[in-house]
């Protein structure tokens, strides 16, 4: 059996915090403000692939509320992830991804997302497609004051 997911994510950009996304660490003069690191990108995969396997959503699992949430490195939401759609029998095919962004230039980083997520995920890294655009200066993202991230999963019953 297989079954597909989607997810979306937002998150405000603001000085004083470090900007991660896909697991990386990127140089920039703002970070995304949220509970965890507010890794867009992780965020909007897990919210797919917990969608895919019918178990609510990341806030259900990993709320921003509790303490133990708080400035949580998303690749840990990712891995915890993954073992609870591994406890219905489903796997990962593949993610098909999509940043939305003005700065920084997201296209260098790519490769080195994907190996980052495929390593905590235990897949190859061809399983995952990180892809990155502008919204032509339009809207929040266009005007710098945050970033969003859709993810489409297929995962797999073993």
């Amino acid at each position: 059996m297989i079954r597909v997911g989607f997810g979306y994510d937002v998150h405000q950009l603001v000085d004083g915090r470090e900007l991660w996304l896909g697991g990386i660490k990127l140089e920039h003069t703002q970070g995304l403000l949220g509970h965890s690191d507010a890794d867009v990108l992780i965020h909007a995969i897990c919210d797919a692939l917990l969608g895919a396997a019918n178990m609510r959503d990341i806030g259900y699992h990993f709320p921003d509320t509790s303490a133990e949430t708080e400035g949580m490195d998303s690749k840990i939401i990712l891995a915890r992830t993954i073992e609870l759609i591994a406890t219905k029998g489903y796997v990962l095919g593949n993610i098909d991804a999509t940043i939305c962004a003005e700065r920084p230039k997201m296209n260098p980083h790519i490769p080195q997302m994907q190996q980052t997520m495929a390593q905590v995920i235990g897949c190859d890294p061809d399983q995952i497609s990180i892809k990155a655009t502008t919204t032509e200066h339009l809207g929040f993202v266009g005007r710098q004051e945050g970033m969003a991230a859709y993810a489409t999963v297929l995962i797999e019953r073993r």
